[in-house]
């Protein structure tokens, strides 16, 4: 039998990692991280990432497993989650995975199609031939092998590139290609309070990690990483490199902040309203979701914890 795991998601800024230690402490779990930017060592303020006390009261996993220069994937995600969930229930315990990165939840629950790896010769190579040939001779040769395909990215220079890598690189158009199936089974609660009633939440959180030295962790970062990887492009981080390049000034960089961070958190309720599976959605975000997370944890998860 598929063992079924919580999953504790919903928009930035709604109380999910208080929520998910609390009940991992009370239940015994252990977190699974699921947010993309929790994985990097080093960005803690800007990401509200679980401090080292309370990583060492539960266990957490895929929490400052990359450095800022490495490159993280959905695929590289999946495997290091199914690694650990496999982990953790091995031992006996039950896992909670945590995030608001929808696409890797989304993928943890429902698979993602088998891409190949990374080829950066044959991606700089498209790159110098969509300078030379121009974006509707590409367009026009991903809709004469795959109509779907063409529909689905359209003209947007990245998505179809990465469109017409797969297909060089296998033969077969991203619609076709096989399906890597979930290895576990997922009961989902999304915390979805309204969307007045967080954004005060986002733009005091912005001042909080400002005034907890928010720019001094960037300036360290960019010290170690000039050339500015992905990582340091994130929500949060962008906007106070601008502020260090003399592009904002404080003030205009923590509203520019909050900002940004409203417009993804605006992005994960149109995801999360659409998301498959097993899922209930609790109206109401940190302390005042607890009775209803844990109610929603007793009756799926009771019988065992």
């Amino acid at each position: 039998m598929t063992p079924v795991v919580p999953v504790l998601a919903g928009p930035t800024a709604t109380g999910k990692s208080a929520l998910a230690l609390r009940l991992a402490e009370e239940k015994g779990l252990e977190i699974v991280n699921a947010d993309a930017t929790l994985v990097y060592k080093g960005l803690d303020i800007g990401t509200a990432k679980p401090t080292r006390a309370e990583r060492a009261r539960v266990p957490h996993h895929l929490v400052d497993v990359l450095e800022p220069s490495e490159a993280m994937s959905v695929v590289r995600f999946l495997d290091l989650a199914e690694v650990a969930i496999a982990d953790v229930l091995g031992r006996g315990k039950l896992p909670l995975v945590v995030g608001g990165t929808g696409y890797y939840i989304r993928a943890l629950s429902e698979g993602i199609p088998k891409v190949p790896p990374p080829e950066p010769e044959l991606e700089r190579a498209l790159h110098a031939e969509l300078a030379e040939r121009g974006i509707e001779a590409l367009y026009e040769e991903l809709r004469r092998a795959s109509p779907e395909d063409a529909a689905r990215v359209g003209k947007n220079p990245r998505r179809l590139l990465r469109a017409l890598f797969i297909l060089r690189k296998t033969g077969v158009p991203p619609a076709r290609l096989p399906w890597r199936k979930p290895r576990f089974a997922f009961k989902k609660l999304i915390l979805w309070p309204e969307r007045r009633a967080l954004l005060p939440v986002i733009k005091a959180r912005a001042r909080a990690q400002f005034a907890a030295g928010l720019v001094d962790e960037v300036r360290g970062l960019l010290a170690r990483y000039p050339e500015m990887p992905t990582a340091l492009q994130t929500i949060g981080y962008k906007e106070v490199v601008r502020h260090l390049q003399g592009e904002l000034t404080l003030e205009e960089a923590i509203e520019a902040d909050w900002r940004a961070v409203w417009r993804y958190a605006r992005r994960q309720y149109t995801w999360f309203r659409r998301e498959p599976g097993d899922v209930v959605y609790l109206p109401r975000m940190g302390e005042t979701a607890w009775e209803g997370l844990l109610d929603w944890f007793s009756l799926h998860f009771g019988a065992l914890y």
